[in-house]
């Protein structure tokens, strides 16, 4: 049996729910029979490392550990886990990444092997650098990792003229949002968008809750507080407050005040005239423990991230219909002259879903 691989599995079950922390799963193994198995369910709470010691118990002592990402070995709001696996006795610990956290970053496996521990390093390493791109992106950047999700026509459209874009994809491709959506910390679009639409920006699965934060980019900081209040993505804006990202020179004391009161929170950075530094904001975000941030839109929005090279993701959801010259195009003008000079994407996906395709890929 591959171990490593059902250490993934057991991981990946808990995507969206352990943000700021990275997906772990652990597998424990005596004379080729699972004693123990875990996972990282939620930050603050135990590792998949004493999840899976906590199973196998006494029987620990003297078998080999399978796990995903290196043991910490530092205090943080759980004890060390390197400690618990040495005091268990484990003899051997195989790992499929290393930790690149500065608190940890080789540390733990030093410590074990200082124990007397056999210790190797890069089973199934590709997966589980898959696994956890969102985290490494974040630790190394203090940057929220960036995905652009749009439903576009096949002559690149995301809406007919008249703005309407209900709906472009199919059911299976919306279910598939609502799932991304359920992963993510932050969901982001533009004014225009917010005014348009009027979109709820919630998850809807086997239930309907309110998904990930919610940010609205209004550079001129030029809709009141009282107009947003009356919108739906505000209205779904229950655990956490919704966040409007500004222009600082658009911030003044009464600004700060109207929407103060209405409990939303205003994050105002530099920028040009009609647009704020994306990069300034990302780095804000990051600051508040956003990790991963999905962009559902507008054009002008899609386009702005794409200039500044911010965008880590894409998913692409494409549909077999023309929405013809008018419509709104999925980008607007990125003055580019040249085939040579385009915009490419690497390591594709694609996912046929019945009618729809789902193209993935990385901004190269």
């Amino acid at each position: 049996m591959d171990y490593m691989k059902l250490a993934l599995e057991l991981a990946e079950k808990y995507r969206g729910k352990t943000s700021p922390n990275p997906l772990v799963g652990a597998v424990i193994v005596k004379n080729g029979k699972i004693i123990g198995k875990g996972a990282h369910q939620k930050a603050g709470e135990s590792h998949a490392e004493v999840f899976a010691l906590k199973e196998a118990g006494e029987n620990s002592k003297n078998a080999t550990m399978f796990v995903t990402l290196e043991p910490c070995c530092h205090h943080g709001k759980t004890p060390p886990c390197t400690e618990q696996i040495i005091a268990a006795g484990i003899r051997k610990v195989v790992i499929a990444l290393q930790d690149p956290n500065p608190l940890v970053a080789g540390k733990g496996i030093a410590r074990l092997r200082a124990a007397g521990i056999d210790v190797q390093i890069g089973q199934r390493q590709a997966e589980a650098q898959q696994q956890n791109e969102v985290f490494l992106h974040y630790i190394r950047t203090k940057t929220p990792f960036v995905i652009a999700k749009a439903a576009l026509s096949l002559d690149g459209k995301i809406a007919a003229t008249n703005g309407d874009s209900k709906w472009i994809s199919n059911e299976i491709s919306r279910q598939k949002v609502h799932q991304l959506r359920s992963f993510v910390d932050a969901i982001l679009i533009g004014k225009n968008t917010f005014l348009k639409d009027d979109p709820s920006l919630n998850v809807r699965l086997e239930k309907i809750w309110e998904g990930p934060q919610k940010i609205i980019i209004i550079p001129k900081l030029d809709i009141a507080a009282q107009e947003i209040s009356n919108k739906k993505v505000y209205k779904n804006s229950i655990t956490r407050s919704l966040i409007i990202a500004c222009h600082h020179d658009f911030l003044t004391a009464e600004k700060k005040a109207e929407f103060q009161e209405k409990k939303i929170e205003l994050i105002a950075v530099a920028g040009k005239k009609n647009a704020i530094d994306l990069s300034q904001l990302l780095y804000k975000l990051g600051k508040k423990e956003i990790t991963s941030l999905l962009i559902e839109g507008g054009s002008k929005i899609f386009t702005e991230f794409l200039q500044a090279r911010v965008i880590n993701k894409f998913h692409l959801f494409s549909a077999p219909i023309f929405l013809g010259n008018a419509g709104i195009p999925f980008l607007q003008d990125l003055q580019i002259n040249s085939i040579k000079a385009a915009v490419k994407l690497q390591s594709i996906k694609i996912d046929k879903l019945e009618k729809n395709v789902l193209w993935t890929g990385y901004l190269k």
